[in-house]
């Protein structure tokens, strides 16, 4: 194979992205009309299905996307650290502001602020982007990988320490997320013992980020094709390998982001994103992307919107409307609910297409 130098973002980042937050949509909603299919529904609490790995392989992905923006500013760390600092804040901002607005379409003006949760989807991300971005500005990029390994090391020692990996209210994570935000700040009021995004357990998520960062170091200063995705195959394999094992005395848990899950989502992320790199960037196979490259371009402007929009939408009945009058009696009971989540997509990917069609991106 002859060798190819690409100076342009690789086809395959913005799918593998679309496909992130297209499956964080879906599995969001399919289950809406009080039906779901296992593969859509998150693990009770060991182990992890199809929807579990959404989440972490966008962690995955910003990790990459954070050495491709931050490239161009290894000279000016003032500049970087402000606009990091900016994009961080405003993430979680946004996160705490989602939550409000979710409040209030259930209680409508009489919502109660002293059960917002603190934390959330959006808080972890601009948590975890704000570290591992500043980070990556004053310590040398070749010690990224034994950090990350080492924070999920740590995170396994405080779990070993107190019930750790246990679904009680003596499990360690979710005392301390409760004694440093509130429980009444917590997902549920801590009524399931750990907030899925909580605080502490966010550290291993920021691994996480670190080890996505130090994929996309390796892909934009490897210019061959070929040589990428020999990489992501090798890297994907070692760390699935090394989670599955490690998951013997470290259970893989999505609610605890135990070190096990971390290593092998971002095993399925590395080799699934050197699968397309095959598909996309080398044999040019592009036609069947356009629907996820829509989701790509603008992704968290895109969940956003859903994650708003749904809730929105219940306060008016329209899933229960549209399942008991139309997708029910046309599909039944799980594929009714099954095809609510498909049109709810569908209906993003159109605001999706028509901003990707006139080329506008929103960045957060």
């Amino acid at each position: 194979m002859e060798e190819k130098t690409i100076n342009k973002r690789l086809l395959s980042l913005d799918v593998l992205r679309g496909i992130t937050v297209a499956g964080m949509i879906l599995v969001n909603n399919t289950g809406t009309c009080g039906y779901n299919y296992a593969p859509f529904r998150h693990a009770s609490w060991n182990g992890f299905t199809p929807a579990d790995l959404v989440f972490p392989m966008f962690i995955f992905l910003m990790g990459i996307s954070t050495y491709i923006s931050l490239k161009k500013y290894a000279s000016q760390k003032t500049q970087a650290v402000k606009k990091i600092i900016k994009r961080s804040v405003l993430l979680i901002v946004i996160g705490i502001l989602m939550e409000v607005l979710i409040m209030f379409f259930n209680e409508g003006v009489d919502l109660n602020l002293s059960n917002l949760r603190l934390m959330g989807v959006m808080q972890r991300l601009g948590i975890c982007y704000g570290f591992t971005a500043i980070l990556s500005l004053y310590v040398p990029h070749k010690h990224f990988l034994k950090i990350a390994f080492s924070i999920l090391l740590g995170y396994f020692f405080i779990q070993l320490m107190g019930d750790g990996f246990e679904k009680t209210p003596e499990n360690i994570i979710g005392i301390i997320d409760r004694a440093i935000l509130g429980e009444s700040h917590v997902y549920l009021q801590g009524k399931q013992f750990v907030d899925p995004e909580g605080l502490l357990s966010t550290l291993p998520a920021i691994a996480q980020v670190m080890i996505g960062f130090i994929c996309g170091k390796r892909l934009i200063e490897n210019k061959n094709l070929q040589q990428k995705m020999l990489f992501l195959y090798a890297f994907g394999a070692m760390l699935l390998i090394v989670g599955y094992l490690f998951s013997y005395s470290c259970p893989i848990n999505k609610r605890l982001w135990s070190p096990s899950f971390v290593l092998v989502t971002s095993g399925v992320a590395s080799l699934l994103l050197a699968l397309l790199v095959n598909i996309l960037d080398v044999k040019l196979q592009k036609k069947w992307a356009v629907f996820f490259e829509a989701f790509g371009a603008n992704p968290l402007v895109l969940y956003i919107t859903a994650s708003i929009l749904a809730p929105f939408l219940k306060v008016f009945d329209v899933h229960q409307v549209l399942f008991n009058n139309i997708l029910n009696p046309l599909f039944g009971n799980y594929f009714g609910s099954f095809m609510y989540g498909a049109l709810f997509l569908i209906f993003l990917w159109g605001l999706g297409y028509i901003l990707l069609k006139k080329r506008i991106y929103i960045k957060l």
